[in-house]
């Protein structure tokens, strides 16, 4: 199983949202249209950014990484 790391980015809002998902698509549409969650306040969403690993605890460990404040300024070169 693949898992990915994505980030969203809302410009409505300039706001980013990262996380991890065995389904990209479908969390996709759960995030931009069935979600009722953080993420729905702030849509739409945008991808911006993905990385695949072959385990959950390599794509946790990446995630965690992209919430530290080096990951942030990683995220914030993405969409500047």
């Amino acid at each position: 199983m693949i898992y990915t790391v994505y980030i969203l980015y809302t410009e409505k809002f300039k706001k980013h949202y990262t996380g991890y998902s065995t389904n990209l698509p479908s969390r996709l549409i759960s995030h931009n249209e069935l979600g009722h969650g953080w993420t729905a306040k702030y849509r739409p969403w945008k991808l911006i950014y993905t990385n695949e690993f072959e385990t959950k605890q390599e794509a946790i460990a990446y995630e965690k990484w992209l919430k530290t404040g080096v990951g942030r300024d990683f995220i914030k070169k993405l969409h500047h």
